[in-house]
């Protein structure tokens, strides 16, 4: 069989994946070597390689609490998720079928809000937080990121798309609004909701600059932040640092390669389009 040559397309595209990749495959390389290996760089692959690293930093939960860190960032970014998928499901399938009152008006400012910096919002935020006690708790991440408009703009370009014959047919049958929302909508919708779900969960994963900012307590850190302080604290030991990134970036890239299909396959079917 005659192999087919690589176009100029498809080798810039993997040249690009090669660079995007190569830095974070050196970080989970680097974390299984000792620490003289690191130091004294002279192979990429490890010589000697051990999980020493892994066990030191998993292994001292009163000065590195990481399993802390880890299941605070996995139930808030558990818990941002389903609130967004719930509201701004119900949010766009509104907007896409319900004659609302100043609805022309409305969509425009939502769209807008995609232009603004969450950086702006910080201060406001902060302050009304600070005023219903929520500071330094989960709800003070999980509650504000419930207003997405990402995450409505995206399935509102998807519910567009779906024929008005499949929801009047379940309306002779009896559904009502909400009944044909959970019985046709949602099950002709599971793409670009899971694609919507993985880039929101990854996004809450790796916030940063919410729980610095709206957390103060050690043991409510978020993963991210707690790395951080732990890069602060343990900077010359390089092994422990890297191991530390990788159980902070691992989740998310197991999560990107078990659900890329319906990643791609969400951003396909709703097109991002109107």
């Amino acid at each position: 069989m005659k192999r087919r040559k690589l176009s100029l397309a498809e080798l810039l595209i993997a040249v690009a994946a090669l660079i995007f990749v190569f830095p974070v495959a050196m970080i989970f390389i680097t974390a299984f070597k000792p620490d003289g290996e690191v130091i004294k760089f002279d192979s990429i692959l490890p010589k000697h390689p051990t999980l020493g690293n892994f066990q030191e930093v998993l292994g001292t939960p009163e000065e590195i609490p990481l399993v802390r860190w880890f299941l605070n960032s996995l139930g808030i970014a558990t818990a941002t998720t389903l609130l967004i998928l719930c509201v701004a499901s119900l949010s766009a399938y509104a907007f896409a079928r319900l004659e609302l009152p100043g609805k022309k008006w409305v969509f425009p400012i939502i769209i807008g809000a995609l232009m603004v910096p969450g950086q702006i919002l910080l201060v406001p935020v902060y302050l009304e937080l600070n005023a219903l006690g929520w500071l330094d708790t989960p709800l003070a991440l999980i509650v504000p990121a419930g207003g997405s408009a990402f995450g409505f703009f995206m399935l509102h370009s998807f519910f567009i798309s779906i024929p008005r014959e499949l929801e009047e047919a379940a309306e002779l049958d009896g559904c009502g609004r909400l009944g044909i929302f959970w019985n046709v909508i949602v099950p002709l919708s599971k793409s670009p909701m899971a694609a919507l779900a993985i880039f929101v969960f990854v996004g809450s994963w790796n916030d940063f600059l919410g729980p610095l900012v709206y957390l103060d307590s050690v043991d409510h850190y978020t993963l991210p932040v707690g790395v951080a302080l732990f890069q602060s604290s343990y900077g010359n030991e390089y092994g422990l640092t890297l191991a530390a990134g990788v159980l902070c970036t691992l989740p998310t890239v197991l999560a990107f390669l078990l659900f890329q299909r319906h990643i791609l396959a969400g951003m396909a079917a709703s097109g991002l389009k109107e």
